[in-house]
């Protein structure tokens, strides 16, 4: 059992660090520079493909993060009842931050892939102007997951 924990938590760790990074990664060092950089008809489609390599591995991090989660919760813990209130925490803001990025695959994403290929750059900014306002939320739900995750253990609620 000690292994699959092992196991378990590594994967779900670097799944969380794949997910989280990236977004830091896509808001703080590819958003700014490629606006320094690049005018709309150039950076608009770099934006969009980024985001088509990115998103694929955000669903596989997503499915590792839920099944090593609840893996833990009902395998190690026994089931909700006696997990400690931090993994509620996270388990709460997992909810959310999946349902964003849900939304954000589903809804404003194909939108800029269609302006960007139709060169509606206009239309296609103001998709990626709400994708990247739902990024940066994930973000911080995401960093506040990692020090609810490392911290939880030690604070007694």
């Amino acid at each position: 059992m000690t292994y699959l924990l092992a196991i378990a938590i590594t994967l779900h760790t670097l799944s969380a660090v794949i997910w989280v990074g990236g977004m830091f990664f896509a808001h703080f060092a590819l958003r700014p520079a490629a606006n320094h950089l690049l005018e709309p008809p150039l950076r608009l489609p770099l934006m969009s493909q980024v985001l088509g390599k990115f998103f694929p591995w955000v669903w596989v991090a997503m499915v590792v993060l839920w099944i090593t989660g609840l893996g833990v919760i009902f395998g190690i813990y026994g089931g909700m009842a006696k997990t400690p209130i931090f993994v509620h925490i996270m388990l709460a803001l997992a909810i959310i931050m999946s349902l964003l990025f849900v939304y954000i695959f589903f809804i404003p994403f194909p939108g800029l892939k269609k302006m960007v290929s139709q060169k509606d750059f206009k239309l296609a900014a103001q998709y990626l102007a709400t994708i990247r306002q739902l990024i940066v939320t994930n973000l911080w739900l995401g960093l506040i997951t990692i020090i609810v995750a490392i911290a939880g253990r030690y604070i007694v609620i």
